[in-house]
């Protein structure tokens, strides 16, 4: 079992920034792929970012999210986080982080093994 805490959500205006941080304990979580998603109201979750667990870690980001964020992770730590900048109201959603155990990022849920509790994302206009 791998448990998920996300943190670092909250209200921020259009143009500002965020950091999400992912606090993992459990299982050994350097060995999951880490992946964000998010949730809009009246929306289908959706793939933000992922990296995988290696030492020299790939990444890969949603169309949507690309050139304004930046997901990491640090396994000594057992945490991993999305810095998110110049956000924009349409990124207002939970943002939940999520573990697979296959080696390689999938933007499909179904590969992720554990959830968080998710993590609000407020952004005004």
């Amino acid at each position: 079992q791998v448990q998920l805490v996300e943190s670092g959500g909250g209200l921020v205006q259009a143009g500002g920034s965020l950091r999400l941080s992912c606090a993992a304990s459990g299982r050994t979580f350097s060995r999951y792929t880490m992946g964000w998603f998010r949730q809009a109201p009246g929306k289908e979750r959706e793939f933000v970012a992922g990296i995988t667990w290696s030492a020299g870690s790939t990444r890969y980001y949603a169309d949507s999210v690309k050139g304004r964020s930046t997901i990491s992770r640090d396994n000594a730590k057992n945490m991993g986080y999305l810095q998110m900048n110049r956000l924009k109201p349409e990124d207002t959603a939970v943002y939940y982080c999520a573990a697979s155990p296959y080696s390689s990022v999938s933007s499909s849920q179904t590969n992720y093994d554990y959830w968080g509790q998710g993590t609000q994302v407020t952004v005004s206009s």
